[in-house]
């Protein structure tokens, strides 16, 4: 009930939809004569495109959460294994095409293959099935499998979890899947600016893992603040991507499905 849930409220609270949705009122109150509504409509759409379009408001949302948690030493020791959650494939596409596609978060697949390669002993894990509405032909965990092979990487030394459909039944499945002992050291790979939401499940779940973030979008300096944006396109994408991790941020903790509102390391 979650999942279904989370996937229906932020296709309306997604904020590109909402923008979308304040153009068309503002259409429909010139149409209807309401000159003075129209134009406010128009104000607050203008000002969301200029902030966060062509300014920094998605970075404002993002670095943050790309900052919580440091990059993984140069130096660590060989880990017992390394999770990969989903996001980094697009099952949609590959299943369409019968090919193996990457996502806008691939660096997560292409991280972990180097991390692979670098700790040859390692267990690497890949957690991910469908996270579409409803469902798919082919799951992330399987694109996955060709994506890893394809880089040269032993299919035996792979194992997939391919039922979850949110990084809760990541935490979830991969810990009773890969059964961790007392002792063991986890790398867990994903997005950093969904890192914080990921370590809260994680540890929420009795899984310890040490973070490894990768696929950052913001340099993380100061000067990302008054930053404009070159792409609209992309400042809006932040947005979105901002805006739904937070939000996930405060519905995993409100559900007691994380340890803490903004865990930290």
């Amino acid at each position: 009930m979650f999942f279904y849930l989370s996937k229906i409220l932020w296709f309306f609270a997604q904020p590109s939809n909402l923008l979308m949705v304040v153009v068309a009122l503002s259409a429909c109150a010139l149409y209807g004569r309401h000159v003075r509504l129209a134009r406010r409509f128009l104000v607050v759409s203008t000002l969301i495109l200029l902030f966060f379009g062509m300014g920094p408001g998605g970075i404002w949302l993002l670095i943050s959460l790309e900052n919580r948690f440091p990059q993984l030493a140069a130096d660590f020791p060989e880990p017992t294994g390394i999770v990969v959650l989903g996001g980094g494939v697009d099952e949609v596409i590959s299943s369409a095409r019968n090919t193996a596609e990457l996502s806008p978060a691939g660096t997560r697949m292409t991280a972990s293959a180097a991390l692979a390669r670098r700790y040859p002993h390692a267990r690497l894990v890949f957690t991910g099935g469908s996270g579409s509405l409803l469902g798919g032909d082919v799951s992330e965990a399987e694109v996955a499998r060709r994506i890893y092979v394809g880089m040269g990487i032993p299919a035996d030394r792979l194992t997939l979890e391919q039922k979850s459909r949110n990084t809760w039944e990541n935490a979830v499945m991969t810990r009773d899947l890969v059964k961790p002992r007392p002792g063991e050291v986890w790398l867990l790979v994903t997005s950093a600016f969904h890192m914080p939401r990921s370590m809260g499940i994680f540890r929420k779940a009795g899984f310890e893992v040490v973070p490894c973030p990768v696929d950052y979008t913001t340099r993380g300096w100061w000067q990302d603040y008054v930053r404009p944006s070159l792409d609209t396109a992309q400042g809006l994408r932040r947005l979105d991507v901002g805006v739904r991790e937070w939000i996930g941020l405060i519905a995993y903790y409100l559900s007691g499905k994380t340890t803490a509102l903004f865990p930290s390391p």
